[in-house]
């Protein structure tokens, strides 16, 4: 069950400049380097992108969403989804609304914190039908053992697991291609 780039939305949730922080499970520059891997990527391939926050003007604790994603893709940083404190994002209706709206049936979802902002979600999507890889570091949570339990429960929630370099060189399938050409630079 490889994705390809024409069936494929990327969902990147809650990258937000404080609550990356609490991803202390993935170094936070490591973290944020694949979040824009991961949206150069779907934007040198025009793959859609949905983004969403929370309470970004909870400037102390969660604040917006990371500046480096408005420069990357910045028709979705300028449509995105700012939820006003539903956690499980799909059950807000603007989002699992424009989720819907990429017409792809493949999602690559993201998001921090893992065991806060991402199982549900992604749990959720799969229990309507899309089939789901989760980018398990352009995500983290604030200790190991959330971390490891929210993998568990989004496995056992039928949502498949990857890395930023494994999703896109599945996506990519041919280095020699365009979508080659897009991701070589990114990832090296």
């Amino acid at each position: 069950m490889n994705f390809n780039i024409d069936d494929t939305a990327f969902i990147l949730i809650d990258h937000q400049v404080g609550t990356n922080t609490w991803a202390a499970t993935t170094p936070l520059e490591l973290l944020q380097r694949n979040v824009l891997i991961l949206a150069k990527f779907a934007k040198g391939t025009d793959i859609p992108v949905v983004l969403t926050s929370s309470q970004e003007d909870n400037v102390d604790v969660q604040g917006p969403l990371m500046p480096e994603l408005q420069n990357a893709v910045p028709d979705a940083f300028e449509k995105r989804i700012k939820r006003h404190g539903v956690v499980n994002a799909w059950d807000d209706p603007a989002f699992a609304a424009a989720c819907r709206a990429t017409g792809k049936k493949n999602f690559v979802m993201a998001g921090v914190t893992t065991d806060v902002c991402m199982v549900a979600p992604a749990i959720s999507a799969v229990k309507e039908g899309f089939i789901v890889k989760v980018v398990c570091d352009a995500c983290g949570s604030t200790n190991q053992i959330a971390e490891e339990m929210s993998w568990r429960r989004m496995e056992a929630g039928g949502v498949h697991l990857t890395s930023t370099n494994a999703i896109v060189a599945e996506l990519v399938g041919n280095w020699a291609s365009p979508a080659g050409a897009v991701a070589f630079p990114l990832l090296t």
